[in-house]
């Protein structure tokens, strides 16, 4: 098509982040994080160039978690598998839809990329992290198409832009009778696009509930600290809440402590994350089936269960009929593309979160493949910052979630997306329980980053 576009140069930038108040994941907690944002460059065949951006925190303790390694290394590495990629994906050779060429690369040039980085190393550095690398250049690439045809790049998912259908990516499951011959990411795009969504508020494992847990150590930096303060003051109504998936008795305690205090302040709904690390359903039924019984009040709050079992799906095929019996049950890291989504609905999963750190491209191609299948979708992020903000709520509100959307930066580091905030303000302070984008416009992902002042630091690399 004369709308076809190729990558003409990339740019990479590592941006630290020093977090508030620590977040822990899983058995890991991170007190700092590095920010990748990528420029990428198109030009068409006609010789018209732009640039777009795209950027993604590399969250090791998400990405690369259970590891001997330590945090500085792993970090370390991921930021040098994104320089790595810099570079192939600057010269790749293909020309189309962003869509296209994400899928391309993401299937073609990925996981020989990591094949060879890891042979320098003691232990592999993970799938899942080599995508979240990725996701800052693909999440360009599209932000860079909208703007070479100065129109949102939600826009371009259709026929008029694309070369090929959903059919060219897309399998159905075997018990399905569907098809996706002549449908595009359009078709499966909510009629009416919100402008504003029920937001999310992350409850950590070692975050504080209420002032008496307080110890005079917290920040004074003029945001709240306590899970009820951030109540009062955002107007929450949904709660995540992290979990540690091997301690039953901790897990539950921790469920029907946050439930009070949901019920102490009229929350309607809550979710339960178990990071992975729940090897049997028994684990997640007995949790569920002891509310029903003793604190069913918090059971009826409990909107879905997220991802309690490892995230490599294929080699942990655990039957979880029993557990989306009780509630719908949502892969998270499992879903690394349509193709895990497959064998996860096989397995029990009714649900899928996406995620624009896993990519754009297999972001969009997940949800089309679960919404055609009538599974239930959420958006939930990567304690997603400054720039990385954008996609994440756009993705959510153009596919339809089960309840909002999840934003969590806000809680941990907030000051870094001071300079952003100046520009979408109900984007980076969730008031009245929601978070408003409606200031994103113009082409590409509407970020008017011409708008927003923020010095970078030297270039990683340039091509």
């Amino acid at each position: 098509m004369k709308t076809d576009v190729r990558t003409a140069g990339v740019e990479l930038y590592f941006i630290p982040v020093r977090m508030r108040v620590p977040l822990k994941f899983g058995n890991e907690v991170m007190e700092a994080i590095t920010c990748a944002r990528a420029k990428v460059t198109v030009e068409d065949s006609g010789g018209r160039r732009a640039c777009g951006w795209g950027e993604t925190p590399l969250s090791v303790g998400w990405t690369w978690p259970g590891s001997g390694l330590t945090f500085e290394f792993r970090d370390r590495k991921m930021r040098e598998f994104c320089e790595l990629i810099a570079g192939v994906f600057s010269r790749f050779d293909c020309s189309g839809h962003p869509l296209e060429i994400g899928h391309e690369f993401a299937g073609k040039e990925l996981d020989k990329l990591l094949a060879g980085f890891n042979c320098g190393l003691t232990e592999d550095m993970p799938h899942l992290s080599a995508l979240v690398c990725l996701s800052a250049f693909d999440l360009a690439l599209h932000d860079a198409y909208g703007n070479l045809h100065e129109m949102p790049v939600y826009d371009t998912y259709n026929a008029g832009y694309m070369n090929r259908d959903l059919a060219s990516y897309l399998t159905p499951a075997e018990d399905a009778e569907i098809s996706f011959a002549g449908k595009y990411p359009c078709d499966f795009f909510v009629d009416k696009v919100p402008s504003e969504l029920p937001v999310w508020h992350l409850v950590g494992g070692r975050d504080l509930l209420c002032a008496a847990e307080l110890t005079g150590s917290e920040p004074a930096d003029g945001y709240p600290v306590v899970l009820e303060d951030w109540i009062e003051t955002d107007g929450l109504n949904c709660l995540k809440v992290k979990l540690c998936g091997t301690d039953r008795e901790a897990d539950y305690r921790r469920l029907v402590a946050v439930g009070k205090v949901a019920e102490k302040h009229d929350v309607d709904w809550l979710s339960t994350d178990f990071n992975c690390l729940v090897t049997e359903a028994a684990y997640v039924n007995e949790i569920l089936d002891r509310l029903v019984i003793e604190n069913p009040d918090v059971f009826r709050r409990i909107l879905y269960v997220e991802q309690p079992f490892p995230y490599d799906l294929e080699n942990n095929q655990i039957d979880v009929h029993s557990v989306s019996a009780r509630k719908p049950l949502f892969m998270d890291e499992s879903a690394h593309d349509w193709r895990f989504v497959k064998l996860g609905r096989r397995l029990g999963w009714t649900g899928v979160a996406l995620k624009v750190c896993k990519t754009q491209t297999g972001a969009l191609l997940s949800m089309c493949w679960a919404k055609a299948h009538g599974m239930t979708l959420m958006v939930q992020d990567l304690t997603n910052p400054m720039l990385a903000t954008v996609p994440h709520v756009l993705l959510a509100a153009y596919s339809g979630t089960i309840m909002g959307v999840e934003c969590n930066a806000m809680q941990f580091y907030p000051a870094a997306s001071q300079a952003e905030e100046k520009i979408h303000p109900g984007l980076y302070l969730r008031r009245n329980g929601v978070v408003d984008f409606s200031t994103l416009n113009g082409s590409g992902f509407g970020y008017r980053e011409n708008e927003i002042y923020r010095e970078l630091p030297d270039a990683a690399c340039k091509y």
